[in-house]
């Protein structure tokens, strides 16, 4: 899933190419794309680009007049400059955004089709959107401890769930524990105000640090075609069984459902593993099966979990 540096770029090279331009049109091929009807998207044809901005993963087309469109790109989704006109990929494309010198088109590789579009008219109804986590680059120690502790979660789930920190997903969480040297199942209400301040100041040095690696990857013009949340300048993300560039020592890794965590035991859990096994429940608990999952429950209201207990088998009678 396309992160905070990731979406970064994207609207960096958006904002260069269509801030001031006209949406000639739109083509969708996917019914599944677009998940509001009023107003439709046919109102934002013949306006012309004022601006973007960043929701969590979500990037925000401001097409004037406070109508905007919001696009999700889930764990899947792309976004690709083409000559204009250019074709939609028949198993791929989803829709294409054409203006007078090219055409953004939006792809995706699954075949669960989870990328998103909402058209949304007034400021009001474009922050119901917004899951609320904080932008962690432009918070302070008291407000990124605050929202970190609200409540008690692993630092793992903490960092990614985009109702506490904004932006933040699997790829890059691996890296800020890493750099700050912590576990990542330690729970966040029993932090020190010491690790709290050091875990503050990973986020915004790993965050600001691959924002500038990708720009300087990528080149002053070009946009990004090939965004994935594994590079090989990374610490532990995606290094299982590697090295670890600091002290050597294999990378280790929890594996749950479709997620995986990344770490490595000498640097950050003084060398115990985190066996998935006795993790098991923790995990359970604490971790959807899914980052797809923790995005779509980010809005959902929170339900009463009842649990019951099985009744207890009447032990047998010895003869």
């Amino acid at each position: 899933m396309p992160e905070l540096p990731d979406i970064s770029l994207y609207i960096e090279r958006l904002s260069q190419k269509l801030i001031g331009q006209p949406l000639e049109g739109v083509r969708v091929a996917s019914p599944f794309l677009l998940r509001t009807a009023v107003p439709p998207l046919s109102s934002a044809v013949g306006r012309t680009v004022r601006g973007f901005e960043r929701i969590g993963k979500r990037i925000v087309f401001d097409m004037g007049e406070e109508l905007f469109l919001v696009l999700h790109l889930m764990i899947a989704g792309r976004l690709r400059w083409r000559e204009r006109g250019t074709a939609l990929h028949k198993k791929l494309g989803l829709m294409a955004f054409d203006f007078p010198h090219g055409s953004l088109m939006l792809t995706e590789a699954s075949s669960k089709k989870r990328a998103a579009l909402h058209v949304i008219a007034g400021r009001e109804a474009l922050a119901a959107v917004d899951p609320g986590g904080i932008d962690v680059l432009s918070s302070t120690l008291e407000e990124f401890s605050a929202a970190l502790t609200r409540e008690n979660h692993t630092i793992k789930r903490s960092l990614t769930d985009p109702r506490v920190l904004s932006g933040i997903g699997n790829a890059y969480s691996d890296e800020i524990l890493h750099h700050a040297q912590m576990s990542p199942v330690r729970l966040t209400q029993k932090m020190a105000p010491e690790e709290l301040a050091r875990l503050h100041v990973s986020c915004k040095h790993v965050l600001t640090l691959w924002i500038d690696k990708l720009r300087a990857e990528l080149g002053p013009e070009a946009f990004p075609e090939t965004v994935t949340a594994f590079h090989e300048g990374m610490a532990v993300h995606g290094r299982y069984g590697k090295p670890c560039p600091v002290c050597g020592a294999k990378v280790q890794r929890i594996a749950y459902a479709d997620n995986e965590t990344n770490y490595c035991a000498r640097c950050q859990t003084d060398g115990k593993l985190l066996a998935d096994r006795s993790l098991s429940r923790l995990l359970h608990d604490d971790w959807p099966r899914t980052l797809e999952e923790l995005e779509e429950r980010a809005s959902a209201p929170k339900k009463p979990v009842e649990r019951t207990t099985a009744p207890k088998k009447p032990a047998k009678r010895r003869s």
